[in-house]
Protein backbone atom coordinates (compact mmCIF):
# COMPACT_ATOMS: atom_id res chain seq x y z
CA UNK A 1 0.00 0.00 0.00
CA UNK A 2 1.36 3.50 -1.18
CA UNK A 3 1.85 6.08 1.58
CA UNK A 4 -1.17 7.90 -0.50
CA UNK A 5 -3.38 5.02 -0.14
CA UNK A 6 -2.71 4.82 3.81
CA UNK A 7 -3.72 8.39 4.51
CA UNK A 8 -6.44 8.20 1.84
CA UNK A 9 -8.18 5.28 4.50
CA UNK A 10 -8.35 7.50 7.26
CA UNK A 11 -10.92 9.70 5.77
CA UNK A 12 -14.99 8.16 4.63
CA UNK A 13 -14.96 6.91 1.20
CA UNK A 14 -17.01 11.05 0.55
CA UNK A 15 -13.80 12.60 1.57
CA UNK A 16 -11.63 11.23 -0.42
CA UNK A 17 -12.10 13.24 -3.34
CA UNK A 18 -10.91 16.20 -2.08
CA UNK A 19 -7.49 14.79 -0.80
CA UNK A 20 -6.66 13.82 -4.25
CA UNK A 21 -4.22 17.44 -5.17
CA UNK A 22 -2.61 17.28 -1.56
CA UNK A 23 -1.47 14.14 -1.67
CA UNK A 24 0.16 14.27 -4.99
CA UNK A 25 3.02 15.37 -2.72
CA UNK A 26 2.42 13.09 0.04
CA UNK A 27 6.35 12.36 -0.08
CA UNK A 28 6.55 15.76 1.64
CA UNK A 29 3.10 16.00 3.62
CA UNK A 30 3.95 16.53 7.46
CA UNK A 31 0.64 17.18 9.18
CA UNK A 32 -2.68 17.71 8.77
CA UNK A 33 -4.90 19.55 11.23
CA UNK A 34 -8.64 19.64 11.76
CA UNK A 35 -10.96 20.86 14.07
CA UNK A 36 -14.57 21.33 14.49
CA UNK A 37 -15.35 24.65 13.47
CA UNK A 38 -12.11 25.47 11.70
CA UNK A 39 -10.34 25.19 8.22
CA UNK A 40 -8.83 22.05 7.28
CA UNK A 41 -5.10 22.65 7.22
CA UNK A 42 -2.00 20.72 6.15
CA UNK A 43 1.64 21.34 5.93
CA UNK A 44 3.78 20.61 2.96
CA UNK A 45 7.97 20.83 3.60
CA UNK A 46 7.29 23.06 6.40
CA UNK A 47 4.64 25.43 4.72
CA UNK A 48 1.23 25.85 5.99
CA UNK A 49 -1.71 25.62 3.20
CA UNK A 50 -5.03 25.27 3.37
CA UNK A 51 -7.89 22.95 1.12
CA UNK A 52 -11.41 23.64 -0.12
CA UNK A 53 -14.68 21.34 -0.35
CA UNK A 54 -13.25 21.40 -3.74
CA UNK A 55 -10.18 19.69 -3.16
CA UNK A 56 -8.02 23.01 -4.04
CA UNK A 57 -4.93 24.29 -2.19
CA UNK A 58 -4.54 27.85 -0.69
CA UNK A 59 -2.52 29.72 1.37
CA UNK A 60 -5.12 31.41 3.00
CA UNK A 61 -8.58 30.34 4.51
CA UNK A 62 -10.52 32.07 2.55
CA UNK A 63 -12.32 29.44 0.66
CA UNK A 64 -11.30 26.85 3.22
CA UNK A 65 -13.04 23.37 4.19
CA UNK A 66 -14.59 24.15 7.81
CA UNK A 67 -15.03 20.46 9.39
CA UNK A 68 -18.11 20.09 10.74
CA UNK A 69 -19.00 18.39 14.49
CA UNK A 70 -20.80 15.34 12.15
CA UNK A 71 -17.52 15.14 9.77
CA UNK A 72 -15.31 14.68 12.51
CA UNK A 73 -17.37 12.14 14.20
CA UNK A 74 -17.09 10.54 11.01
CA UNK A 75 -13.51 10.62 10.43
CA UNK A 76 -13.03 9.25 13.92
CA UNK A 77 -15.44 6.51 13.50
CA UNK A 78 -13.75 5.08 10.20
CA UNK A 79 -10.15 5.58 11.69
CA UNK A 80 -11.72 3.20 14.91
CA UNK A 81 -13.29 0.81 12.49
CA UNK A 82 -16.60 1.58 14.01
CA UNK A 83 -15.69 0.84 17.47
CA UNK A 84 -14.41 3.62 19.44
CA UNK A 85 -14.42 1.26 22.59
CA UNK A 86 -11.54 -1.19 20.20
CA UNK A 87 -9.78 1.83 20.80
CA UNK A 88 -9.94 3.32 24.29
CA UNK A 89 -6.90 2.41 25.63
CA UNK A 90 -5.13 3.97 22.65
CA UNK A 91 -7.58 7.27 22.67
CA UNK A 92 -6.95 7.77 26.62
CA UNK A 93 -2.99 8.12 25.69
CA UNK A 94 -4.28 10.77 23.15
CA UNK A 95 -3.32 9.30 20.17
CA UNK A 96 -3.47 6.23 17.64
CA UNK A 97 -1.27 5.05 15.63
CA UNK A 98 -2.41 3.90 11.62
CA UNK A 99 -0.98 1.53 9.11
CA UNK A 100 2.19 3.21 7.71
CA UNK A 101 3.24 3.81 11.19
CA UNK A 102 0.99 7.01 11.13
CA UNK A 103 0.01 8.98 14.00
CA UNK A 104 -3.17 10.81 14.88
CA UNK A 105 -3.67 13.08 17.59
CA UNK A 106 -6.66 13.62 19.69
CA UNK A 107 -8.36 16.22 21.71
CA UNK A 108 -11.20 16.87 23.67
CA UNK A 109 -13.25 16.21 26.93
CA UNK A 110 -10.82 14.79 28.95
CA UNK A 111 -12.98 12.20 31.92
CA UNK A 112 -10.76 11.58 34.97
CA UNK A 113 -10.86 8.70 37.26
CA UNK A 114 -11.36 8.91 41.32
CA UNK A 115 -7.56 8.73 40.87
CA UNK A 116 -7.22 11.43 38.96
CA UNK A 117 -5.84 9.75 35.68
CA UNK A 118 -7.02 10.09 32.43
CA UNK A 119 -10.05 6.99 32.23
CA UNK A 120 -10.79 8.36 28.34
CA UNK A 121 -10.89 11.13 25.84
CA UNK A 122 -14.87 12.04 24.78
CA UNK A 123 -16.11 14.54 22.41
CA UNK A 124 -13.45 14.89 20.07
CA UNK A 125 -13.05 18.10 18.64
CA UNK A 126 -9.22 17.94 17.58
CA UNK A 127 -7.16 15.81 15.38
CA UNK A 128 -3.11 16.06 14.29
CA UNK A 129 -2.79 13.89 11.81
CA UNK A 130 1.27 13.04 11.72
CA UNK A 131 2.89 11.65 8.51
CA UNK A 132 5.13 9.09 8.78
CA UNK A 133 8.57 9.38 6.67
CA UNK A 134 11.60 7.43 6.84
CA UNK A 135 14.56 8.59 5.92
CA UNK A 136 17.17 5.70 4.91
CA UNK A 137 20.67 6.58 5.69
CA UNK A 138 19.76 9.87 8.19
CA UNK A 139 22.20 8.24 10.27
CA UNK A 140 24.76 7.81 8.49
CA UNK A 141 27.03 10.94 9.05
CA UNK A 142 26.93 9.85 13.02
CA UNK A 143 27.48 5.88 12.64
CA UNK A 144 31.07 6.45 12.53
CA UNK A 145 31.30 7.89 15.69
CA UNK A 146 29.13 5.60 17.83
CA UNK A 147 31.81 2.55 18.02
CA UNK A 148 34.71 1.81 19.90
CA UNK A 149 36.32 -1.70 18.98
CA UNK A 150 32.88 -3.42 17.90
CA UNK A 151 31.26 -1.58 21.08
CA UNK A 152 28.13 0.44 20.68
CA UNK A 153 28.98 3.63 23.04
CA UNK A 154 26.25 5.22 25.39
CA UNK A 155 24.90 8.15 22.79
CA UNK A 156 22.37 10.97 23.85
CA UNK A 157 20.71 12.50 20.89
CA UNK A 158 19.48 15.95 21.67
CA UNK A 159 17.46 18.64 19.29
CA UNK A 160 14.61 21.27 19.63
CA UNK A 161 11.09 19.72 18.60
CA UNK A 162 11.00 19.36 14.65
CA UNK A 163 14.85 18.88 13.83
CA UNK A 164 14.81 15.18 12.60
CA UNK A 165 15.23 13.57 16.15
CA UNK A 166 13.50 10.99 15.79
CA UNK A 167 14.44 10.46 12.31
CA UNK A 168 18.01 10.09 13.13
CA UNK A 169 16.74 7.66 15.88
CA UNK A 170 14.77 5.35 13.84
CA UNK A 171 17.67 5.22 11.63
CA UNK A 172 20.31 4.89 14.13
CA UNK A 173 18.50 1.75 15.53
CA UNK A 174 18.33 -0.01 12.01
CA UNK A 175 21.59 0.41 11.28
CA UNK A 176 22.85 -0.82 14.77
CA UNK A 177 20.48 -3.77 14.06
CA UNK A 178 21.22 -4.48 10.60
CA UNK A 179 24.74 -4.06 10.71
CA UNK A 180 27.12 -1.35 9.39
CA UNK A 181 30.78 -0.85 7.76
CA UNK A 182 31.34 -0.07 12.04
CA UNK A 183 30.40 -3.27 13.72
CA UNK A 184 28.23 -6.18 12.89
CA UNK A 185 24.62 -6.41 13.79
CA UNK A 186 23.36 -6.39 17.39
CA UNK A 187 20.29 -6.92 19.24
CA UNK A 188 18.22 -3.97 20.10
CA UNK A 189 15.16 -3.34 22.30
CA UNK A 190 13.21 -0.44 21.47
CA UNK A 191 10.61 1.16 24.15
CA UNK A 192 8.30 2.87 21.51
CA UNK A 193 6.17 4.50 24.89
CA UNK A 194 4.52 6.91 21.91
CA UNK A 195 4.72 4.57 18.69
CA UNK A 196 6.72 7.15 17.56
CA UNK A 197 10.09 5.10 16.65
CA UNK A 198 8.63 1.82 15.13
CA UNK A 199 5.42 3.32 14.20
CA UNK A 200 3.92 0.26 15.34
CA UNK A 201 0.05 -1.52 13.90
CA UNK A 202 -1.86 -3.62 16.05
CA UNK A 203 2.30 -4.59 17.44
CA UNK A 204 4.09 -4.92 13.83
CA UNK A 205 6.40 -1.89 13.08
CA UNK A 206 5.68 -0.18 9.89
CA UNK A 207 9.14 1.79 9.82
CA UNK A 208 11.95 -0.22 9.21
CA UNK A 209 13.67 -0.33 12.57
CA UNK A 210 16.04 -3.49 11.55
CA UNK A 211 15.55 -7.20 11.72
CA UNK A 212 17.43 -7.82 15.42
CA UNK A 213 14.91 -5.31 16.88
CA UNK A 214 12.78 -6.24 19.42
CA UNK A 215 9.93 -3.09 20.03
CA UNK A 216 8.21 -2.79 23.46
CA UNK A 217 5.24 -0.77 22.08
CA UNK A 218 2.70 1.72 24.00
CA UNK A 219 4.99 0.93 26.95
CA UNK A 220 6.11 3.46 29.74
CA UNK A 221 9.58 3.98 29.54
CA UNK A 222 10.72 2.84 32.53
CA UNK A 223 9.18 -0.38 32.59
CA UNK A 224 9.94 -0.77 29.04
CA UNK A 225 13.29 -0.59 29.58
CA UNK A 226 13.16 -3.30 32.42
CA UNK A 227 10.99 -5.44 30.59
CA UNK A 228 13.36 -5.45 27.85
CA UNK A 229 15.81 -6.38 30.10
CA UNK A 230 14.49 -9.03 31.74
CA UNK A 231 12.99 -10.91 28.49
CA UNK A 232 14.94 -10.54 25.41
CA UNK A 233 18.53 -9.78 26.71
CA UNK A 234 19.37 -6.82 24.31
CA UNK A 235 22.96 -5.56 23.25
CA UNK A 236 21.25 -2.07 23.04
CA UNK A 237 18.06 -0.58 24.56
CA UNK A 238 16.80 2.76 22.20
CA UNK A 239 14.10 5.11 24.28
CA UNK A 240 13.09 8.09 22.95
CA UNK A 241 12.98 11.34 25.35
CA UNK A 242 14.26 11.03 28.55
CA UNK A 243 14.41 13.27 31.58
CA UNK A 244 14.30 13.63 35.04
CA UNK A 245 15.80 11.12 38.04
CA UNK A 246 13.14 8.05 37.16
CA UNK A 247 14.39 7.64 33.69
CA UNK A 248 18.13 8.06 35.02
CA UNK A 249 17.61 5.65 37.55
CA UNK A 250 16.35 2.81 34.51
CA UNK A 251 19.44 4.09 32.34
CA UNK A 252 21.81 3.15 34.89
CA UNK A 253 20.16 -0.31 35.74
CA UNK A 254 20.47 -1.07 31.86
CA UNK A 255 23.94 -0.08 31.83
CA UNK A 256 24.55 -2.17 35.20
CA UNK A 257 23.19 -5.38 33.70
CA UNK A 258 25.87 -4.70 30.25
CA UNK A 259 24.00 -3.30 27.31
CA UNK A 260 24.57 0.23 25.94
CA UNK A 261 22.02 2.68 25.45
CA UNK A 262 20.65 5.05 22.86
CA UNK A 263 18.60 7.66 23.91
CA UNK A 264 17.39 11.46 23.09
CA UNK A 265 16.17 14.49 24.68
CA UNK A 266 14.80 17.70 24.12
CA UNK A 267 17.43 20.80 24.40
CA UNK A 268 19.71 22.81 22.52
CA UNK A 269 22.85 22.50 24.64
CA UNK A 270 24.87 20.52 27.33
CA UNK A 271 23.27 23.20 30.18
CA UNK A 272 19.90 22.02 28.29
CA UNK A 273 20.99 18.76 29.35
CA UNK A 274 21.55 19.10 33.23
CA UNK A 275 18.75 20.82 33.53
CA UNK A 276 16.29 18.38 32.46
CA UNK A 277 17.63 15.29 34.46
CA UNK A 278 17.84 17.70 37.53
CA UNK A 279 21.39 17.40 37.95
CA UNK A 280 22.85 19.87 40.73
CA UNK A 281 19.53 19.40 42.75
CA UNK A 282 19.13 17.61 46.48
CA UNK A 283 18.34 14.43 44.69
CA UNK A 284 21.77 14.30 42.76
CA UNK A 285 23.75 13.82 45.63
CA UNK A 286 21.60 10.64 46.58
CA UNK A 287 21.77 8.81 43.19
CA UNK A 288 25.24 9.67 42.99
CA UNK A 289 25.27 9.88 39.02
CA UNK A 290 24.31 12.11 36.28
CA UNK A 291 24.77 11.94 32.67
CA UNK A 292 28.27 12.72 32.75
CA UNK A 293 28.62 9.47 34.09
CA UNK A 294 26.80 7.69 31.45
CA UNK A 295 26.49 9.23 27.86
CA UNK A 296 29.84 8.96 25.63
CA UNK A 297 28.46 10.86 22.84
CA UNK A 298 25.96 13.88 22.70
CA UNK A 299 25.16 14.74 18.85
CA UNK A 300 22.87 17.86 18.73
CA UNK A 301 20.34 18.46 15.48
CA UNK A 302 19.69 21.50 14.34
CA UNK A 303 17.37 22.70 11.12
CA UNK A 304 18.83 25.35 9.02
CA UNK A 305 17.54 26.39 5.78
CA UNK A 306 14.66 24.18 6.36
CA UNK A 307 16.48 21.38 6.46
CA UNK A 308 17.36 19.14 9.75
CA UNK A 309 21.01 18.10 10.15
CA UNK A 310 23.77 17.74 12.85
CA UNK A 311 25.24 20.64 14.61
CA UNK A 312 28.17 18.88 16.07
CA UNK A 313 28.83 15.25 18.17
CA UNK A 314 30.98 15.65 21.28
CA UNK A 315 32.63 13.14 23.46
CA UNK A 316 32.37 12.41 26.92
CA UNK A 317 34.68 15.32 27.93
CA UNK A 318 32.31 17.58 25.88
CA UNK A 319 35.41 17.35 22.82
CA UNK A 320 33.64 18.15 19.54
CA UNK A 321 34.47 14.84 17.08
CA UNK A 322 32.12 16.15 14.27
CA UNK A 323 32.36 18.51 12.19
CA UNK A 324 36.29 19.33 12.59
CA UNK A 325 35.94 22.48 11.20
CA UNK A 326 32.81 24.85 11.52
CA UNK A 327 30.58 25.56 8.97
CA UNK A 328 29.16 29.21 9.13
CA UNK A 329 26.99 28.55 5.96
Amino acid sequence: MTKQEEILRIFPDYMRERWERPLQRADKLQEIRLGIGQPVRFVISGKEFFLSCRGNIATGSQDAWYITECEMEEIIKNVCHYSMYAFENEIRQGFLTIQGGHRIGMAGQVVLNENGNVRNITHIRFLNIRISHEIIGAADKAMPYLYEENRFLNTLLISPPGCGKTTMLRDMIRQISEGNAFAKGKQVGVVDERSEIAGSFMGIPQNQVGMRTDVMDGCPKVQGMMLLMRSMAPAVVAVDEIGGMEDMHAVHQVLQCGSSVLATMHGNSMKDIRKHLNIGSPARETMQFGPDDFFERYIFMEKKNGICRIREILDAEEKRLYPEVIDDD
